[in-house]
Order: C-alpha cells, then sequence, then structure tokens
C-alpha cells in the first residue's frame, strides 16, 4: 500500500484533517471513522490490511480530535460529525465514481457510521460497526451528575494483546489521554 497523503476539508466547525492511503487500482473504497480521544491516523494498521484487499481507505480526524480543528474532543453536535463524514464521503465519490463504498466506524465511531447509515444509507455498499455505542449507555449519565468530571483515562494495555499498540497510542501527542469533555458527555445523552 502507498504511503499515506493528507487532505484538509471544510468541515462543519473548522478544517478537517483527511488521511488517505490510496490504492493503484482499487475495487473498493473504506471510508474510517474513530472513537473518542483517537484520530484517523490510528488506523494505518486497518488501512494496509484493507489495501492488501484492493482498498482505497479515507479516515477523517473528526472536529475536535488528531489533527482537525477545535476544542480538543469536544462534540457539541454528533450530527456535526455525520454531516462532515458525508463531506469525506463526497471526496470519496469524486476521486473514485462508482467504487463500492464501505463504511466502518469503531466505537464512538460506530455511533457516527450507524446515524449516517441511517441518514445516507442509499450510498453505502456495507456498514461494519465494531464496538458500537449505541442504545442506552450509562456512562455519560454517571459523569454528568459530577460536579467534576474524573481524569480516567483508557488504559493502553486495555487497547490490544500487543503491547506495541498500547506503547504507540500512550505515545501519541494526538491522541487525548485527558478526562471526557462535558458537552460531548452531553451530546451523547
Amino acid at each position: 500500500m502507498a504511503d499515506a497523503r493528507s487532505h484538509v476539508l471544510a468541515g462543519t466547525r473548522g478544517a478537517l484533517h483527511v488521511h488517505e492511503w490510496p490504492h493503484p487500482r482499487p475495487r473498493y473504497a473504506a471510508l474510517l471513522v474513530h472513537g473518542y480521544g483517537e484520530h484517523g491516523g490510528r488506523y494505518a494498521g486497518v488501512a494496509g490490511v484493507l489495501g492488501a484487499h484492493g482498498a482505497v481507505v479515507y479516515a477523517p480526524d473528526h472536529t475536535g480530535h488528531g489533527r482537525s480543528a477545535g476544542e480538543r474532543v469536544v462534540v457539541a453536535d454528533f450530527e456535526d460529525v455525520v454531516s462532515d463524514v458525508h463531506t469525506v464521503a463526497d471526496l470519496v465519490r469524486a476521486a473514485h465514481p462508482g467504487l463500492p463504498l464501505v463504511l466502518v466506524g469503531h466505537s464512538m465511531g460506530g455511533l457516527i457510521s450507524a446515524r449516517y447509515a441511517q441518514r445516507h444509507g442509499e450510498e453505502l455498499t456495507a456498514l461494519v460497526l465494531s464496538g458500537p455505542v449505541v442504545g442506552n449507555w450509562e456512562l455519560p449519565g454517571r459523569l454528568l451528575a459530577l460536579d467534576e468530571i474524573p481524569d480516567t483515562p483508557v488504559s493502553p494495555a486495555a487497547l490490544s494483546r500487543d503491547p506495541a499498540v498500547g506503547a504507540a497510542y500512550a505515545a501519541d501527542p494526538l491522541v487525548w489521554h485527558g478526562p471526557m469533555k462535558r458537552p460531548t458527555l452531553e451530546a451523547f445523552e
């Protein structure tokens, strides 16, 4: 798979950074939607596997995540993020007309991807949800009831059986390692 390229698009709340892993003869396009606190660049390994199976891969950094504009990890309204994903999907379709489009969402990205499918499902060939935050999730309500949200970051050891994955996560300056932000918790409610 070729080296990653970057795009900067106009998002709903400012500049939207998008990673692209090109493929010389793609059979389909995959659009990866990351989880809370991380960024699209963390999916280079997934992009490599998908690329080995014929995909050109795109992954935006959501508002407030990675290199995109916005206050760190603040998502005031998930509908804005869904609109940003649609902007990236437009880029993908313009660059690769007629290719099947597969949307892959992990955790918070699963929530965003599920909502995208509700709004724009006719544009997708497939939807893949990995540990999506959908349904009744108690954590936001419990944290919002507190005066101060505790600083309990994700344990790198909990991410993977591969210690190198956890070490890369812990060392990544574009990953948020602080507490969840109140506006984002409110958006989950």
